[in-house]
């Protein structure tokens, strides 16, 4: 399965986040303001000091020459890249990793109030599949979400509707990182989330979570990894 793949990366080390969108980074002893592609909180990650990886952009009509990707957590290199797991499930479904190869892969497909990441067909069987990224590791748990998510809440009731009018539904959680144990729902931040979380798993939406390869060559679906909801 091909990695989807960063461009030219330099290393520094994080120095503060001006806003949700840009950092600072020292890259090659200069202070350097980067895009942060990833709008969540990322506290437990962006601290300072702490060694970071940077794609490197040629476009002179950008605001920012460097995108903050990666970021190490001890032995951990963690993608904070929000678009990475979207691509790494597209390639992950597409080569069986749901345990066949499915027809009719498609995008951002919109049914009902909902744009669900994936629709495919798998076994004859018409499916809608949500991508969610995990950048949260706690004593080798990964969790999601890292803040309140009422979209996210959406989504979960959305593929439980389509699974009462007949298809199959999946969430899958990408973690961004290798080497936890299991994934679990942030109760601690979102109740609701993952109230909703265990009544989508009890309606027919299967959950499912995966950790990944990473690297500064890219990010890879590594492997499944067991999924628990009991409180």
């Amino acid at each position: 399965m091909n990695k989807t793949k960063n461009s030219e990366m330099k290393k520094g080390f994080f120095v503060r986040r001006q806003n949700r969108f840009v950092a600072e980074v020292e890259i090659d002893g200069q202070v350097e303001r980067c895009h942060v592609k990833n709008t969540g909180r990322l506290r437990e990650l962006l601290v300072p000091g702490v060694e970071v990886f940077c794609e490197v952009h040629d476009e002179p009509e950008r605001k920012t020459k460097f995108s903050l990707v990666l970021v190490k957590k001890g032995e951990r290199l963690v993608s904070i890249d929000s678009q990475a797991p979207n691509k790494a499930a597209y390639d992950y479904v597409a080569a069986g990793g749901l345990g066949g190869v499915p027809s009719a892969l498609r995008r951002e497909v919109v049914h009902g109030d909902s744009r669900f990441d994936l629709f495919f067909e798998l076994n004859g069987r018409p499916s809608f599949l949500e991508v969610k990224g995990v950048t949260l590791e706690q004593d080798g748990v990964a969790r999601f979400p890292d803040a309140p998510t009422e979209r996210g809440s959406k989504h979960l009731r959305g593929l439980q509707r389509a699974v009462r009018e007949g298809f199959d539904a999946y969430v899958l959680f990408v973690v961004q990182m290798q080497g936890v144990s299991c994934f679990v729902p942030n109760d601690a931040a979102d109740p609701v989330f993952g109230k909703t979380l265990r009544e989508a798993a009890k309606n027919g939406v299967r959950v499912l979570a995966v950790c990944c390869d990473v690297s500064e060559d890219g990010v890879k679906i590594a492997a499944p990894i067991p999924v628990r909801l009991e409180l």
